[in-house]
């Protein structure tokens, strides 16, 4: 099997394997243990959040550990949605249909549930989120804007320094999913101006089950976890120490080695995107020609079921997505690929292509040998 799915999860680094594997067996204690073994596992995650903190150009105090990419965008949405009323009566969230479900779906289930006010933002035919559309939407009682980094699904990039200069101006938080950009973007948070923050570690090699988010101090939080007082009675919850010394292992790495990995693919992503669009019919790109992640190609075909294509894939040996992996299987288009203005028969022919440190020319060879023949076919599958 060929891997071109690393926007869907990534192998672990050897590295940062390495880096865990003591906390599982030799120093395995409690953080919240008062004895020795508590301790040395309490250094453990004190000097992982300096690690990540140094990444992010952060106080350490301003990092909070979680489970996963979507549980940061739940706590940092539904958490600065609900103190944010409470302080000043806000009840506006804006964000846009192009965002991953961890975000969008809160953000309905807020209005649905808690009787917050909920506006979409245009998205571009790139489906990026423009300063103008922002500026227009926000209101007096805007409580939240959240704008990803960059897109899961078609790799866009957003302004985000842009955006954050509107919502500041009229002193509204501002919240970012970078889960998927982390691996390939500079995540500081000086320069990005943003309060919230979202990573997953099984982006950028890391392990699953691991992420973090970005407070900037001073943003009030409602807890949605409560128990104990870990993680600055903001998350309560056992610290996963292996896996929270992997994630900032990872994220350590993926700073450091940032130039040379988007010096790997980016050759790479643009020998697919080029091949495609000349040597398969009814092909467009979808996400931005050129602000996109360096390691993301993403396409719909005209007339073309998407999973069906997924399962050719599979079976000639190639690993890659229709859109987000969290679709996979789903029969209805993309919310994402729609909100590009898809009519249909080209929204559910959907792929998405996404390299990484393992990926070779070879690799990239035989793919785009193969994909014409396979898109030709679920044509002729579909007519039937």
């Amino acid at each position: 099997m060929i891997y071109l799915d690393y926007a869907a999860t990534t192998p672990v680094d050897k590295r940062v394997l390495d880096a865990m594997m003591p906390y599982f067996r030799e120093s395995y204690g409690n953080p919240s243990s008062v004895h020795r073994y508590g301790q040395k596992a309490e250094d453990a995650v004190d000097q992982a959040r300096e690690k990540v903190a140094a990444v992010l150009h952060c106080t350490p105090g301003e990092v909070i550990f979680t489970s996963c990419g979507t549980e940061s965008d739940n706590l940092a949405i539904r958490g600065a949605a609900m103190a944010r009323r409470k302080a000043t009566n806000g009840k506006w969230i804006l964000t846009s249909k192009a965002e991953h479900h961890a975000v969008s779906k809160t953000a309905e289930q807020l209005e649905k549930e808690h009787g917050f006010l909920l506006e979409w933002l245009d998205v571009d035919e790139h489906g990026a989120v423009s300063p103008d559309d922002l500026s227009i939407a926000i209101c007096d009682d805007t409580a939240l804007v959240s704008v990803m980094y960059a897109n899961n699904e078609i790799g866009t990039i957003n302004q985000i320094p842009e955006l954050v200069a509107i919502a500041k101006s009229e002193d509204i938080l501002f919240h970012t999913d970078a889960v998927q950009a982390a691996a390939y973007l500079d995540v500081n948070v000086e320069k990005l101006g943003v309060d919230l923050l979202s990573l997953g570690g099984h982006k950028f090699y890391g392990p699953k089950g691991v992420g973090a988010l970005y407070i900037r101090k001073g943003t009030a939080l409602l807890p949605h976890m409560t128990g104990g007082g870990q993680e600055f009675n903001l998350r309560a919850g056992t610290h996963n120490v292996p896996y929270i010394v992997g994630f900032a292992e990872a994220l350590h790495l993926a700073a450091q080695e940032r130039e040379v990995r988007t010096a790997h693919v980016r050759p790479l992503r643009d020998q697919v995107i080029g091949r495609v669009l000349e040597d398969i019919s009814d092909s467009k790109l979808t996400g931005h020609p050129e602000h996109r992640l360096p390691n993301h190609a993403s396409f719909v075909f005209k007339n073309v079921d998407g999973n069906l294509l997924l399962q050719l894939l599979d079976d000639a040996g190639f690993a890659c997505s229709s859109g987000s992996a969290c679709k996979t299987g789903n029969p209805e288009p993309s919310e994402v690929i729609t909100s590009l203005g898809h009519a249909r028969d080209w929204a559910l022919g959907s792929l998405r292509v996404t390299l990484g440190v393992d990926s070779t020319p070879a690799h990239v060879d035989q793919f785009l040998k193969a994909l014409p023949g396979l898109v030709e076919r679920t044509r002729s599958l579909n007519k039937r």
